[in-house]
């Protein structure tokens, strides 16, 4: 098994594997409007293949970041993917002045963003089509 390697990519290369784990009942033209303009992706992967992805922009007030499209192939999952995928993401938008990182988690990834340090601040709510999620942040950032 090869190591995973991380590294920054075009908000492009992110669709197909968004669309395949997060939104099959979407094309991948519908889930590309649901991108910022100045959204920053990174992948993950294992060879040549790209097996996790997300990416990240401003959103909500200043200082304000949102994570978006975290998503990991199904035979990359317990390997650490999705977690080098969520600390590159956070650690950029840190790096580009967030004092607040936020965003829109699965039910099922809740751990995942927990043991990068975020916490819940919503109550549990349903996404037709997608599922339960919950709003988590990670506050009290300095720039």
């Amino acid at each position: 098994m090869m190591p995973l390697r991380v590294k920054e990519i075009p908000i492009e290369a992110t669709r197909p594997l968004r669309q395949a784990v997060l939104r099959p009942h979407q094309t991948v033209e519908e889930v590309a409007a649901h991108e910022a303009g100045d959204a920053w992706a990174v992948g993950v992967f294992d060879g040549d293949e790209l097996v996790s992805v997300g990416f990240t922009a401003p959103d909500g007030e200043p200082g304000a970041w949102r994570i978006r499209g975290m998503a990991t192939a199904a035979q990359a999952r317990g390997r650490g993917a999705g977690t080098a995928v969520l600390d590159a993401l956070v650690a950029h938008a840190h790096e580009n002045g967030a004092t607040r990182i936020w965003c829109n988690a699965r039910a099922p990834a809740r751990t995942l963003y927990e043991r990068a340090g975020f916490v819940v601040t919503s109550e549990e709510f349903e996404l037709p089509e997608i599922g339960p999620h919950y709003v988590m942040e990670k506050r009290g950032l300095t720039p």
